[in-house]
């Protein structure tokens, strides 16, 4: 059997009146139409003889165009996709500009589509009804880590 494809991302993080994320909607004619449950955090295949961190820093500065957050990272560990990926994430302080937003690009059938046409800053409350359902972990998991909680 071959191992599971594994994924490593980013989860920026701000705290101005209340806990904000920053999550990625995909690019490409396949997610144009799609919202809720159609966003991701910014993430990418870990390679071959890759470490997961190396993975996320390489996919985040890919994908947004925009170094990777610096500071301390905290561990929101893995969750599994329906697809069976593995995905492993951490959360890190930041603040980014949406509209500063300069995505990778990749090619399907002769033409060019950014690997992430958006991103926004939304609440946790909103977040999950954007993020996959596999995805919630993630912000639960930071929820839990800053001592908050937004289902309340």
């Amino acid at each position: 059997m071959s191992p599971l494809m594994r994924s490593a991302g980013l989860l920026p993080y701000r705290i101005d009146s209340g806990l904000e994320v920053m999550i990625a909607h995909p690019g490409g004619p396949f997610f144009a139409g799609r919202d809720n449950g159609a966003w991701s955090i910014v993430k990418g295949v870990v390679k071959r003889g890759e470490d997961d961190e190396q993975a996320a820093i390489r996919e985040f500065e890919e994908e947004t165009g925009w170094p990777a957050p610096t500071g301390d990272w905290l561990s929101l560990g893995e969750t599994v996709l329906r697809s069976r990926k593995v995905v492993v994430a951490w959360a890190v302080a930041g603040d980014f500009d949406p509209t500063a937003l300069v995505p990778g690009m990749f090619q399907m059938h002769g033409r060019s589509y950014p690997e992430i046409d958006r991103v926004e800053w939304m609440t946790p409350i909103v977040a999950r009804t954007k993020l996959g359902d596999a995805q919630g972990v993630f912000l639960d998991r930071l929820e839990t880590h800053l001592g908050l909680n937004s289902r309340e």
